[in-house]
């Protein structure tokens, strides 16, 4: 299932309202944002967490993906600019 990201209305950043526990049905309400890698893509998480299985390897991504050693290095790149954009939006 696809976590939406932002209000389909105005488009905005949307955050959680209320955690559940399905055990003990405990409820905390508040205002929480999602956290920094749940705001990326889906493409670019499985991405990232490829990238982990890989070892850090771009070049076994590369052969993975059978993609070229420069496309995968870009990718990675578009991603942390991302990521960064998205610390800065933070604070």
């Amino acid at each position: 299932m696809k976590l939406p990201l932002l209000c389909p209305s105005c488009e905005n950043t949307l955050k959680v309202k209320l955690l559940h526990c399905e055990n003990c049905h405990t409820e905390v309400s508040g205002l929480f944002p999602l956290p920094l890698i749940a705001r990326l893509t889906a493409d670019d998480q499985k991405f990232i967490l490829d990238f982990v299985k890989a070892s850090g390897s771009l070049k076994l991504m590369a052969q993975t993906m059978k993609l070229s050693y420069p496309t995968v290095r870009n990718r990675l790149d578009d991603i942390i600019q991302r990521i960064e954009q998205n610390e800065n939006h933070d604070h």
